[in-house]
């Protein structure tokens, strides 16, 4: 009798953790007013000042895959879980041909269905009710260079143009919409114009919504649109080859140092289940990789992070070509530990006033940093946060408003948004630090605080 009595109030008390750990409400709280680039050209904020946390996940094929109860259950999801946008494409890859006749009368950009478009505005309605904003891709990029993907090749500089007028047109009073340009694609060479030429048409009409560009794997938005005035802030795409922290020095480091100053993002890390650099003997990213990307790319001073699933990006479900050696369906991979962990981290930085900090550099002594392991630290006027990827020692260096404070030093766990108490310190320079766990998928924040 006992044991089940134990069972029943265990029971209990994990479906009130479920339902504690849930978003409640609509994701974003549109009355706070359109995006912008905050007035420091870091983040992104609402017109009314309050800052906005671009959480993105992946969806690509969902306006080609899904029908209108499925797009229902996988807003209502990804609402719960915390994120605040919805990457997808309205001339998706996958689908070839018959995606761009349903989607175009005639195959042409200068003519789209009424009925597609019909269901494009139906889909921005619910991501709506939910709270949540639609990356908006007009296409992806094989239909502008195809060179891998389903094609076919439709776009030139002139019907770029006019397909970007008629979207601004129609979307311009859309609340939730930030445009996305590009779709796995080079900036460069033949493209440029096209890219170009398809922002600025949607800018002629529709200058209410923000826009970014989306590159090929390990490039940037900066490499080829950094001083445009249409590209509000950032984009790039760290990959499914990388597996350390060698790429943010690579892509994110740089953009935070151009000029003029514009936020930057991650749009595309490693996703969650897909094989590593696409090859299924080298095994598969999982959440621990997915935190590491999160915290390293925010703790370096992105604006915001995109989480992908390698099932979900392509809405996998049997009979389906499996993309990538998928293996479930979507739906199933819906609350794969990663997409759950993201949900932890949006909580965290509302408690510290995220977006009034900056990257601190020097906050780690030692050891000696490796990119396999990189520990990172970022920070405020009266807090800093120190990610330590595998939970290993390190010696940290406490921010200046420490200096003859009481500090007050937390663990905050990333796999279940724990916070417990660590120790108390007098504010020294240097502390030596031990997580309580080591190793891979032991990462773990210190959080110290003015007492």
């Amino acid at each position: 009798m006992l044991r089940l009595l134990f069972i029943w109030v265990i029971g209990w008390l994990s479906v009130f953790a479920v339902q504690a750990a849930e978003w409640e409400g609509p994701s974003v709280d549109f009355s706070h007013g359109d995006l912008q680039v905050a007035p420091n050209g870091r983040y992104l904020q609402h017109t009314d000042g309050t800052p906005f946390f671009y959480l993105g996940d992946t969806a690509w094929e969902l306006l080609q895959r899904l029908n209108e109860q499925e797009v229902v259950r996988y807003m209502e999801d990804r609402r719960s879980k915390g994120f605040t946008v919805v990457q997808t494409v309205i001339l998706a890859e996958l689908e070839g041909a018959d995606g761009v006749n349903r989607a175009l009368q005639n195959g042409s950009p200068l003519t789209p269905s009424p009925d597609y478009f019909a269901w494009v505005d139906r889909v921005l309605a619910i991501a709506a009710e939910k709270g949540l904003y639609v990356g908006l891709l007009p296409t992806w990029g094989d239909k502008v260079d195809r060179q891998w993907g389903s094609g076919p090749e439709i776009f030139d500089e002139n019907n770029a143009r006019e397909y970007g007028r008629w979207l601004g047109r129609r979307y311009a009073d859309t609340p939730n919409v930030i445009w996305i340009i590009g779709g796995d694609r080079s900036g460069g060479g033949k493209n440029l114009a096209v890219w170009k030429a398809m922002a600025e048409g949607i800018g002629e009409f529709d200058s209410r919504h923000l826009m970014t560009y989306h590159p090929q794997g390990e490039h940037s938005s900066s490499f080829w649109f950094h001083e445009e005035p249409w590209l509000d802030f950032n984009m790039f795409q760290s990959g499914h080859a990388q597996s350390d922290y060698a790429i943010y020095k690579r892509l994110l480091w740089p953009d935070r140092e151009r000029l003029p100053v514009k936020p930057v993002m991650d749009g595309e890390p490693r996703y969650e289940n897909i094989p590593v650099d696409f090859k299924a003997e080298n095994g598969r990213f999982d959440d621990a990789d997915i935190r590491a990307t999160l915290y390293q790319s925010m703790f370096g001073g992105a604006c915001g992070y995109t989480y992908g699933c390698n099932e979900v990006w392509q809405m996998y479900a049997p009979g389906r070509e499996p993309m990538i050696a998928a293996q479930r369906p979507w739906w199933e991979c819906l609350d794969l530990p990663g997409a759950g962990d993201m949900i932890h981290f949006r909580r965290l930085i509302a408690t510290v006033g995220f977006f009034g900090g900056a990257p601190l550099p020097d906050a780690i002594v030692a050891p000696e940093q490796t990119d396999g392991d990189y520990a990172v630290a970022y920070g405020g006027d009266d807090y800093a946060l120190y990610y330590m990827p595998h939970g290993h020692r390190v010696t940290i260096a406490l921010p200046g408003w420490a200096r003859g404070a009481t500090v007050r030093l937390e663990w905050f766990d990333p796999r279940n948004g724990e916070t417990f108490f660590y120790k108390q310190t007098d504010g020294r320079d240097l502390t030596v630090i031990t997580p309580p766990t080591q190793g891979k998928g032991n990462d773990w924040v210190l959080i110290a605080r003015k007492k």
